[in-house]
């Protein structure tokens, strides 16, 4: 069964009439050897030294605002600092990502040290998460084995507790989910990224998942025993606040990357899924010169097609997939210096996209046109 494609319009760029010209759903008439085929050779090799450069270049800015920090330390420099220090903190958190798809270099060792290194400095088990992003890469666009941001189903969401369903889809509340999601998972979903027993892990992965949450204690360790030399309130404005800056990052990057279309992309269960039509929902986005901070991670479509492509070619790789993908790549809308225009996206999907049908092999995100109606009635 078949949900009937639903018609949406969000900002600027074609208008209903153009969209009802091409139902995104349809499968399409290129295989994924196709556009492996169109994107050049030399995209696909590593560069160990370019990627440690770039660990070297952002591990060196993150020290430098540091030092800049302990030495003002006035609340005039505060406020500059938070930001500047979040985003790199979600920078490296794109480089740990790197290693934890083999993208970083061919050593698995050099991978997993560098991997561990940057997320255990951020409060990220390396592969813990690593482990649950690979599912989600397996199968993205699927409405069950999905793993980041996967839709909910009516009668999942229909269960959730009101509390819980407006934190879910109230803003700001939605991009500070990322701790809560590596403790206990999405709703609807079981297991912890910290737990080596977790169903979210096979037995022979336990080891490395005790690693990286032994690795995480670590650091946790190490962030307690500085707040009480340096004083809590001076390691919440020196980590705390970056810390929570790039779960802001994170969870907005991750969530626009496949939501907030302009047109309603499908979802995909049985036999209509497959791991080219899933991967081609995922959607790039321009961020401005915050691009090259974030090592280009919103030009997502072919990164999530061909994670082993190392990040640095994937903008040449995704302009020579283009004439393969054709209709099926949505061209990003371009950014200002700050991605701003994508703010009016986050904000239209969560008021909109709130659960998808229990059945039917290909589906759109419904809404529920009460949910904070009947929130707001529920708390007077």
């Amino acid at each position: 069964m078949v949900q009937a494609q639903p018609l949406q319009h969000v900002g600027n760029g074609a208008g209903k009439e153009d969209q009802a010209y091409f139902d995104p759903s349809a499968p399409p008439p290129f295989k994924i050897a196709n556009i492996r085929a169109a994107i050049p050779k030399h995209c696909w090799e590593k560069n160990t030294l370019r990627s440690l450069s770039y660990v070297l270049r952002d591990v060196l800015v993150v020290t430098a605002l540091v030092t800049a920090a302990i030495g003002f330390n006035s609340w005039f420099f505060w406020p500059l600092y938070w930001p500047a220090q979040g985003t790199m903190f979600w920078a490296l958190f794109v480089l740990g990502h790197d290693c934890g798809h083999g993208s970083f270099s061919n050593s698995p060792l050099l991978n997993s040290i560098v991997g561990h290194i940057l997320h255990s400095s951020i409060l990220v088990p390396y592969h813990g998460w690593r482990i649950s992003h690979r599912t989600h890469h397996q199968n993205h666009g699927h409405v069950e084995k999905d793993e980041s941001w996967v839709p909910l189903t009516e009668k999942v969401y229909k269960n959730l507790d009101n509390m819980t369903r407006m934190m879910r889809f109230t803003l700001p509340f939605p991009i500070f989910a990322y701790p809560f999601y590596l403790w206990s998972r999405s709703p609807g979903k079981e297991g912890s990224h910290f737990n080596p027993y977790s169903n979210l892990f096979s037995p022979g992965e336990r080891r490395d998942v005790l690693t990286s949450t032994l690795c995480w204690g670590i650091m946790l360790s190490v962030l307690l025993y500085l707040s009480l030399t340096m004083g809590p309130l001076f390691m919440l404005k020196l980590y705390g606040v970056p810390y929570l800056i790039f779960v802001m990052w994170l969870d907005f990057v991750t969530y626009l990357h496949h939501h907030g279309y302009k047109q309603k992309l499908p979802w995909y269960r049985g036999q209509e899924w497959s791991y080219l039509r899933g991967g081609l929902t995922t959607v790039d986005r321009d961020y401005g010169w915050i691009n090259n901070i974030h090592h280009d991670i919103g030009t997502h479509v072919i990164h999530h097609l061909f994670p082993q492509i190392p990040h640095y070619h994937l903008i040449e790789a995704t302009k020579a997939a283009k004439a393969v993908l054709g209709k099926y790549y949505r061209e990003p809308q371009k950014s200002g210096p700050l991605p701003l225009h994508l703010i009016k996206y986050l904000l239209h999907s969560i008021s909109q996209d709130h659960f998808v049908s229990d059945s039917g092999d290909i589906v759109y995100y419904q809404t529920d046109s009460q949910l904070h109606k009947d929130s707001w009635t529920q708390s007077n």
